[in-house]
């Protein structure tokens, strides 16, 4: 049995955008974002910035922001970051938080979910459709 050498390599590294970069190079104003049945995680590699100097904010109650700010005057410029992503629906603006650790910012934005008690469905439920068997 003869292995295809296209067969060999995993999906991951044939779709990787980055291949043909140098070490895999990740774009300086990259944030990774994921995806939990709880929240949405934006995560932003800022080596060498203090967390007095980044922002985290809303604007409009749909988009959040992240940038980062001199708060001192040096003889290096700055370095200048922003992103600004639109916030899914059905997200809990009260409960976002963000943490800043190892040169890592995570900022975590919850869903707002809806729950059903089951006490509050009527005792005798009525079957409005049924599925046919093919």
């Amino acid at each position: 049995m003869e292995i295809s050498p296209l067969r060999s390599y995993s999906m991951d590294i044939l779709y990787n955008p980055y291949m043909f970069l140098p070490y895999y190079h990740v774009p300086e104003n990259y944030v990774h974002w994921r995806e939990t049945p709880e929240s949405h995680i934006y995560s932003a590699n800022l080596p060498g910035v203090r967390k007095e100097e980044i922002k985290v904010e809303l604007e409009d109650s749909r988009y959040l922001i992240i940038r980062t700010e001199a708060v001192y005057e040096s003889v290096e410029p700055a370095k200048r970051f922003m992103r600004k992503f639109r916030l899914p629906g059905r997200v809990d603006l009260d409960g976002i938080s963000a943490g800043y650790e190892d040169g890592v910012l995570t900022v975590t934005v919850p869903r707002r979910g809806f729950f059903i008690d089951p006490a509050d469905l009527p005792e005798n439920l009525h079957i409005t459709a049924t599925a046919s068997a093919a």
